[in-house]
């Protein structure tokens, strides 16, 4: 029996989501992200890696990446959450898709995205509504910028408002 069920989406109002199809446990495996290898110099030559429409980019290492932008990687349906029940565990060139935490039958699979900090932040916004969501999909060590930002933002508003 697998571990997940495609169901519409709680996070991506407009796509698709993985869900558990049964209890799972902390550690388990739960899918493998599956694509094909390509060059990190192709992904920077290639139109078809373009930060205005969706990735499904996995590095890999120094030299090669995964590209799981095919509708046969079933993984590629897992959504980004600030508070992620499952993460990227890579060995080598495989990455499978791992539980870092109980999982209730009927949730959705969700993974932090890892993506970095830096001025195209704001191209990707998050909507997993979790209680510590920065607003925008970036890795976990990151956010703290972000919530740094909005305090700085609102302090300045007090401020211009109190004067």
């Amino acid at each position: 029996m697998k571990l997940y069920k495609i169901k519409k989406s709680k996070i991506d109002n407009k796509g698709r989501g993985l869900y558990a199809a049964k209890d799972i446990k902390e550690g388990t495996k739960i899918i493998n992200y599956s694509g094909k290898i390509i060059t990190n110099k192709q992904v920077d030559e290639s139109d078809k890696y373009d930060n205005n429409k969706p990735i499904y980019l996995f590095t890999l290492n120094k030299r090669y990446t995964l590209d799981g932008d095919f509708s046969w990687n079933t993984a590629g349906l897992i959504n980004h959450s600030c508070d992620p029940n499952s993460q990227y565990d890579g060995k080598g060139l495989k990455i499978w898709i791992t539980a870092i935490k109980d999982i209730k039958k009927g949730e959705e699979f969700t993974c932090d995205y890892g993506f970095g900090f830096d001025k195209d932040y704001k191209q990707f916004p998050c909507k997993c509504r979790a209680k510590n969501c920065c607003g925008y999909i970036v890795r976990e060590e990151s956010r703290w910028r972000i919530h740094k930002k909005f305090a700085m933002s609102k302090k300045k508003k007090l401020v211009n408002n109190s004067q």
